[in-house]
């Protein structure tokens, strides 16, 4: 088992929730936390633990962004005028790895991230490598040629896993989807209960 899948079943126990959805989930399982304590009965988490515990789902949700990473997309919703936890729902679905993931491309998000690293991915005609490039309005994303008969991507496809959200619209056959808006919170399809304004009030405070 890689340090990845060890980490990503660590959040799943640590948090209480299938943080990506996946069947395979320990959570499933065990709805306990981790660790030779983690059966033992939880005490009522303070405000600033359910805060804390808000930002590592949805920190984790969108796979490998570093605090640092977070934090920089925190501040930019911050500057931006309205409400500051739809925008930073906005800037996280707007990554090109989101993209790629929510149109089910690849199976999840970190696959997603290695996809894109590793040059598979264009962005209106042209490569783009960068995971964390920002989407707008209208962005056709697609798989290059060469890596379309790739089993990764065929089985992603097939899956009935997830839907595809109503703000990306995919053709199966040419393999490209066209990001068409910035999704509204209410419109994204987490698979847990996030809660982006308890990650705004961690910030702030």
């Amino acid at each position: 088992m890689t340090k990845r899948i060890r980490a990503k079943h660590k959040l799943d126990r640590r948090v209480g929730e299938n943080v990506w959805g996946r069947p395979k989930s320990p959570i499933n399982k065990r709805d306990y936390g981790p660790g030779m304590h983690g059966q033992r009965r939880k005490g009522k988490l303070s405000d600033f633990g359910l805060q804390l515990r808000a930002k590592q789902k949805l920190k984790g949700h969108y796979g490998e962004i570093t605090e640092r990473q977070f934090e920089k997309i925190y501040n930019e919703a911050v500057r931006r005028r309205g409400n500051t936890a739809e925008h930073l729902i906005g800037l996280l679905e707007s990554r090109l790895d989101a993209v790629v993931y929510r149109a089910k491309f690849t199976p999840t998000i970190f696959a997603a991230r290695q996809f894109v690293n590793h040059g598979h991915v264009k962005v209106n005609g042209r490569r783009v490598n960068i995971p964390s490039y920002r989407c707008k309005p209208g962005d056709v994303v697609e798989i290059k040629e060469k890596s379309r008969n790739m089993a990764l991507v065929l089985e992603a496809l097939q899956s009935p896993e997830r839907d595809i959200p109503d703000y990306i619209e995919v053709d199966p056959k040419k393999m490209t989807a066209t990001y068409l808006r910035v999704p509204e919170f209410a419109e994204v399809p987490y698979p847990c209960t996030m809660e982006p304004n308890l990650v705004v009030e961690y910030y702030a405070s």
